[in-house]
């Protein structure tokens, strides 16, 4: 993906009440082309707010949006021909057939009547809808009820795909499948997701936009975001452990705490390398280095972190 490609959505300066209460205040955002970002926050953040005015289902009080270069507010037949979105709640109409439905929203959309047939064969390919063409809506499961609520999103084949809470209330197996139908997406589509897991964000998001209380208060890679505010450190297991003072007294290291009887967490500076120094002294000393791994910060201990800064 090249960084000078201009964004499938750019949104600048987002404001939006509802009476005296101000739900999303001075929100800016980009969505690259190809990629995945996720939207987190608690509840009541203002991620669905904002995913509602980034679809063009809810009109911001201040702010301009862009899709794919067409302005939301003024070019609203171009720009909303490019977005595909799945709200919280998904659009269906239970008593209808997967079949029938799809073809109505692929009307909605504006598919051309000879190319109907087609996309209805390749979304549900892509959807794993293929043996549910015929089923009833109402009698599906909730994880097949969300497939086809993403299919009706991007029967289309839009350029940005908005998706609200997409696996909010699926069981484990479920998850898993539409998490990797999501990733499936970002390679032909942009996506933006909102979620409270923050698993997802570690699975399939490309890049994390962080918001508290209506504002967007940290916007960065997924991988940046797990380095977040973390001390350098590792986790070592010495099967001929020494005493403390022994690893303590390592040039560079700030800090060790003993975990088990053979297992310590060592924290140390940035720019020192004690671990290198460790291993040559446990060879050196018999202590019986067993394994050695960075430490890794828990993406909730770092959500809670960013969050609770604001």
């Amino acid at each position: 993906m090249s960084e000078a490609m201009p964004p499938s959505l750019y949104a600048r300066n987002l404001s939006r009440s509802f009476g005296r209460r101000e739900v999303v205040h001075d929100v800016s955002l980009e969505l690259r082309r190809g990629e995945v970002l996720g939207l987190l926050g608690h509840n009541g953040a203002g991620k669905s707010t904002t995913l509602q005015m980034l679809a063009g289902a809810l009109s911001p009080h201040a702010g301009q949006i862009e899709i794919c270069g067409f302005d939301l507010a003024h070019q609203p037949a171009q720009a909303k021909a490019r977005i595909g979105f799945l709200p919280e709640t998904p659009p269906l109409y239970r008593e209808m057939q997967v079949d029938s439905y799809l073809k109505f929203a692929a009307m909605l959309h504006r598919v051309p009547p000879a190319q109907i047939a087609g996309a209805l064969v390749e979304i549900k390919r892509r959807c794993g809808l293929q043996d549910s063409g015929k089923k009833t809506i109402g009698t599906l499961s909730k994880g097949y009820q969300q497939r086809v609520g993403i299919a009706q999103a991007i029967i289309h084949q839009p350029q940005v795909v908005i998706l609200d809470e997409p696996t909010a209330g699926l069981d484990p197996v479920q998850i898993r499948d539409i998490r990797t139908l999501i990733r499936e997406l970002g390679d032909t589509h942009s996506v933006i997701l909102s979620t409270h897991l923050l698993g997802e964000v570690e699975s399939i998001c490309d890049r994390v936009v962080i918001m508290h209380h209506g504002r967007i208060v940290y916007g960065d890679s997924s991988e940046r975001m797990q380095q977040y505010g973390r001390q350098p450190g590792f986790i070592v297991t010495l099967l001929a452990a020494p005493e403390l003072a022994e690893l303590q007294a390592i040039a560079g290291v700030q800090q060790v705490e003993q975990l088990s009887a053979t297992q310590f967490r060592v924290l140390h500076a940035p720019d020192s390398d004690p671990a290198t120094v460790l291993l040559a002294l446990a060879a050196q000393r018999g202590w019986q280095a067993k394994q050695l791994a960075p430490l890794q910060a828990r993406l909730e201990d770092i959500f809670m972190q960013i969050t609770e800064n604001q």
